[in-house]
């Protein structure tokens, strides 16, 4: 398996058609990091592989859908750190594994399907028990250690002149490592892809530094319908941002993400000579489920 190689990752000028010449754009391109573990997943993962390593666990347990970013991360930086892997995954096994499931598997992931209804109750479900090698992270790597390693997003490339910080948001754990990194003066953006996420503002407070310096909002109106909606305008305007910037952005978090800020252009939202970060959060591989030819990538 490829090494983890921090200096894939760029910081990218971007200038879409209709960004306006008043503000300046740039994407921080941690889709580059690895083939497979790729974007925000790794930092949310690191500090809870250190953390179990310590404690003398030789298997991670997490959970995650049939297309899962994190399942398909975890599968694979376990491999690299040596750790055996248990995806707990919602719904009982189709007849025919999705892509992500089938690459989890091939880096020794072992999956353990539950239905749905038992998956809504997980978090009261005594999975140490059930796996007492196991050391439990939860879904996306929504925990302290993971928005602890996520303030390490902001110091690899200079970033502390951006005036705005723009991330997707499922979990919020990646939101809240960029808000306890970031600096006084800059505005941190989460672009919610969860439909009537209100819930997720409590759940990014409760992993904040106290107090947090950052000013920071959570922006609800730019999911496109709920979480894995996909709409043919989406998917044109991923294939026109890839034509203009040669940025392949996915179509769950990334896409909406820059979706979401063109709207907010077209809005006045930003005043003239606001420097903008986009963070790519990768997720890549949930393109996958996409038929072949749909994205010009």
């Amino acid at each position: 398996m490829d090494p983890l190689k921090y200096s894939n990752i760029k910081l990218q000028p971007i200038q879409p058609a209709w960004l306006s010449p008043q503000l300046e754009a740039a994407m921080l391109r941690l889709d580059l990091l690895h083939p497979e573990i790729s974007g925000n997943k790794w930092f949310k993962l690191k500090q809870n592989l250190e953390q179990a390593k310590a404690a003398g666990k030789a298997r991670i347990v997490t959970f995650g859908g049939a297309w899962s970013n994190h399942i398909a991360a975890t599968a694979a930086a376990c491999r690299l750190a040596g750790l055996q892997s248990t995806g707990i995954i919602r719904g009982e096994a189709a007849p025919a594994l999705s892509l992500t499931l089938q690459q989890a598997q091939r880096y020794g992931m072992q999956l353990h399907f539950i239905s749905r209804e038992a998956y809504k109750q997980k978090d009261n479900t005594d999975w140490e028990a059930q796996y007492p090698d196991g050391f439990i992270i939860p879904e996306g790597g929504h925990n302290a250690a993971g928005a602890a390693g996520c303030e390490e997003i902001l110091t690899l490339a200079p970033t502390k002149h951006f005036t705005h910080i723009l991330c997707p948001v499922g979990t919020g754990t990646t939101l809240a490592g960029l808000i306890n990194s970031a600096q006084p003066q800059q505005q941190v953006l989460g672009i919610a892809v969860l439909k009537g996420a209100t819930y997720l503002h409590q759940e990014v407070e409760d992993l904040l530094e106290s107090p947090a310096t950052a000013n920071w909002e959570l922006l609800q109106g730019f999911h496109g319908g709920g979480y894995a909606k996909v709409s043919p305008a989406l998917i044109d305007f991923i294939n026109d941002f890839y034509t203009q910037t040669g940025v392949p952005l996915d179509m769950i978090y990334t896409g909406k993400m820059v979706w979401g800020l063109q709207q907010l252009v077209q809005q006045g939202y930003f005043s003239p000579g606001s420097r903008l970060l986009l963070i790519h959060t990768g997720g890549l591989q949930g393109n996958l489920s996409l038929p072949s030819g749909v994205l010009c990538f």
